[in-house]
């Protein structure tokens, strides 16, 4: 009988398996029999981190740690440190840890997340639960930055940005463009912009065209910090006036006119790599998209309506009581809008403020005897900002522009700081609360200045400065004082980026 001859590459291939079974049987005995001081043990670990060296944002505000195992909880909860600090709550479902953060980030910042010495929930045996192994990780925030539109020099008419994280201003738009608004995309990267031919000065209103610019903000390749422009919209057919951005960036709005039939004009709609399209031809009042991107807030004769993204539809409710939407918390789940008391008779030439919310509350905040001209929420949503002036006696028409800190609990209103001056003036707050920019705007006669940009009531803006109201904290008592600061920038209509 004649025996099998081996051959040596079979001779390899068992000695192989051999020892791969060796090898695999004494990590699974080591790693369930030998405890906690084994070589070959593996305690429990941290499988995934959703921030992971990631930037995040104001609408960030919650992140999931994820383990191999389950863990036992009061050893993760007490060992879990984030340096800076940034106070949150736990919660846990299965094997992932959900760390909510009670405020957001602050912009321009590095965070460490560390956690050593917390153990499993289960153990082979009598044994107590393994310790798991040491884990460190990074994230940070965006950089903190603003952009404005300049008013002098080679800067007059034109988008800046400043970063203010890394102390650098960038020019956005080339010098024959002249900009008169513009918003930011959610990341911050682009810039949505009205802007007209700087040539064309005498006729700039009526030839707006929209655009984007790229900003090179919070990216690290070299070819995206050149900035680059696209036309989204042309005024050949239509004036464009006044749009909105929606807050997840995906849509446009713009009201319209037919050059041809004025007439045809109202509200259309640009969505992503899509045509314009008319959305409703009869909206001729003030209008805002709703934070969740899928309705129109519409002033509309004696109240606002709130009309669906969808041409010629029906409004889905109307609010009769107010005439003027001024902004909405960033959850959309408030709103702050203006009274303006045309059928009291007691309350005639006053405007009322107030806090609306979707569980039907309407509470009213202040009401003054002057303008209401803009207001934001703090990041939290347990204050608003606002704008406002007051009607100063005498002879003479005179309104007193002041800036206010209101409590939407206790409806407390604080002045911080009267203006001396103020033309078309808005404020911006801050997205981690940082504080609030404002501008001072001094305008002249069109003969005053060439190639310059105008306020909305049509003069020209021959000057500006730029300041920040840093609020006192929410949490001191009512004699901490505001901080006010002059900017070394010449402009106006300071906005932060998100």
């Amino acid at each position: 009988m004649n025996k099998e001859i081996l051959q040596p590459i079979d001779k390899l291939a068992i000695a192989l398996i051999v020892t791969l079974s060796l090898v695999i049987g004494f990590l699974v005995w080591g790693g369930n029999v030998c405890g906690t001081n084994c070589l070959f043990h593996t305690g429990p670990k941290v499988s995934n981190f959703s921030w992971q060296n990631k930037k995040i944002g104001r609408e960030e505000r919650a992140f999931l740690l994820t383990f191999d195992r389950p863990m036992d909880r009061s050893s993760v909860e007490k060992n879990l440190i984030i340096e800076p600090p940034l106070p949150g709550k736990i919660s846990w479902s299965g094997l992932r840890l959900a760390y909510t953060l009670e405020t957001p980030v602050l912009y321009g910042e590095t965070y460490q997340l560390s956690l050593q010495g917390a153990k499993e929930r289960f153990a082979a045996g009598n044994k107590s639960g393994e310790v798991m192994e040491p884990y460190v990780s990074q994230f940070s925030s965006r950089d903190r930055a603003f952009a404005y539109i300049g008013s002098q020099g080679e800067e007059k008419g034109r988008l800046i940005l400043y970063n203010w994280t890394k102390q650098q201003k960038k020019i956005l738009t080339p010098a024959d463009l002249i900009v008169f608004d513009f918003e930011s995309y959610p990341q911050g990267d682009r810039l949505l912009f009205s802007a007209a031919d700087a040539s064309n000065n005498s006729n700039a209103l009526s030839s707006l065209q929209l655009y984007t610019v790229t900003t090179g903000l919070n990216s690290y390749k070299p070819e995206e910090q050149s900035p680059k422009i696209k036309l989204i919209l042309d005024n050949q057919d239509y004036q464009n006036n006044k749009f909105d951005l929606s807050q997840d960036g995906k849509i446009i709005v713009v009201q319209r006119i037919n050059r041809h039939n004025p007439k045809d004009f109202g509200i259309w709609l640009i969505r992503e790599k899509t045509s314009p399209q008319p959305l409703n031809r009869s909206i001729v009042g003030d209008f805002l998209l709703t934070p969740d991107s899928k309705m129109l807030a519409v002033a509309q004769g004696e109240g606002i309506a709130l009309l669906p993204l969808q041409p010629q539809a029906d409004p889905l409710d109307f609010l009769p009581r107010f005439g003027r939407v001024i902004t909405f918390s960033s959850d959309g789940t408030a709103a702050v809008m203006v009274n303006y008391n045309t059928d009291n008779p007691k309350l005639r030439y006053t405007r009322s403020l107030f806090y609306v919310n979707n569980q039907g509350v309407q509470k009213e905040l202040l009401n003054v005897k002057g303008s209401i001209l803009d207001c934001q929420f703090n990041p939290t949503a347990t204050h608003l900002y606002c704008l406002l002036t007051q009607l100063q006696s005498g002879e003479e028409y005179r309104e007193q522009p002041y800036i206010a800190e209101i409590d939407l609990e206790t409806a407390t209103v604080t002045p911080l700081l009267a203006l001396p001056e103020y033309q078309d003036s808005k404020i911006s707050m801050a997205p981690d609360g940082l504080g609030i920019l404002f501008d001072q705007v001094l305008t002249g006669e069109a003969s005053q200045a060439v190639n310059a940009p105008t306020s909305n009531s049509g003069e020209v803006i021959i000057n500006s400065r730029l300041w920040l109201l840093i609020p006192p904290s929410t949490d001191s008592d009512n004699s901490a004082k505001h901080e006010v600061e002059q900017l070394p920038f010449i402009g106006f209509r300071p906005q932060w980026l998100p």
